[in-house]
């Protein structure tokens, strides 16, 4: 009999390309992966991995037992949770992975009253890039995600997995008390021409974004600093180095020497969804997770 639990580390080593990679993801020590590989090849009589370099890849019986072993798989998932669905328990553990200000804003809020209500449930959390997120649940490694898109900046999402939405975020600009902007009961990107902007980095879905919304102006943002985190990008402009776009789920506190001035035409507003495989749908502990994400207010 195929052990499943090595079945699922012999996936991992498929989708992170090494045995490291697969350790890191599913919590366990490479030795314990290679050890389920060994146990995999010896129930099944056929080599499922072979050196390449200083690396391991698939062999093609390797391949074709990850390939069929995903339906298998996915149907122990379903039959685990249409089970708890019958019997009415909220139990077991439910890893979630979020982008940072989700994990400030919608997670935190939840989590104590969660573990509360519900004391057979165990959350396990991870920080993640939205699109880390989608591969993250695609894959199996966590049960549940959650993601942000703005506007017309699309994130794919495979058909296995289905969205829930959430809440609308709205993001505002973000400027010294001592900037004239200050003053603005609301601005445009055309009022926004010349300001030098506290930015994500090229290639992020918020950067994305802050070069769409200016499609109507005919120029570019001007970059003038970049930085991964808006606690950074708050700090910047208190120090004078610039305004920011930073969205109100999960902001700290302006204080005195800040100000929050909303955009519009357009108005910045990312959409937040809950991601789960389709096969975690009948699951009471995934809806318990959802029913509790209603109940937070996203600004």
């Amino acid at each position: 009999m195929i052990d499943l639990d090595a079945l699922a580390g012999l996936r991992a080593v498929a989708t992170h390309g090494s045995v490291v990679g697969a350790a890191t993801a599913t919590g366990y020590t490479p030795s314990a992966i290679s050890q389920q590989v060994k146990r995999l090849e010896k129930q099944t009589g056929v080599p499922l991995l072979e050196r390449v370099g200083r690396g391991v890849m698939l062999t093609s019986h390797g391949q074709h037992l990850v390939d069929a072993g995903e339906q298998v798989l996915a149907d122990l998932e379903q039959l685990e949770a249409t089970l708890q669905q019958r019997a009415g328990v909220v139990a077991g553990r439910i890893r979630l992975a979020a982008f940072s200000t989700a994990m400030r804003g919608l997670v935190a809020p939840i989590a104590r009253s969660l573990r509360d209500a519900h004391p057979g449930l165990t959350l396990t959390l991870r920080e993640a890039e939205p699109w880390d997120v989608v591969e993250l649940v695609a894959s199996g490694q966590v049960e549940l995600g959650i993601v942000h898109r703005w506007g017309g900046v699309p994130l794919a999402v495979p058909d296995h997995v289905a969205a829930t939405p959430l809440h609308g975020d709205v993001a505002d600009l973000i400027v010294h008390r001592e900037d004239p902007l200050a003053t603005r009961t609301r601005v445009t990107p055309h009022d926004l021409v010349d300001v030098g902007w506290i930015a994500t980095p090229e290639g992020t879905i918020c950067r994305q974004w802050l070069s769409r919304m200016y499609d109507g102006t005919g120029r570019p943002p001007r970059i003038a600093h970049v930085s991964a985190e808006f606690e950074s990008h708050l700090a910047l402009v208190r120090a004078g180095l610039g305004v920011a776009l930073v969205p109100r789920m999960g902001r700290a506190a302006l204080g005195a020497d800040l100000v929050a001035v909303p955009v519009a035409d357009p108005e910045p507003v990312r959409l937040i969804d809950a991601l789960h495989r389709r096969t975690m749908a009948d699951s009471p502990a995934v809806r318990a997770v959802l029913a509790a994400f209603d109940g937070v207010s996203a600004g």
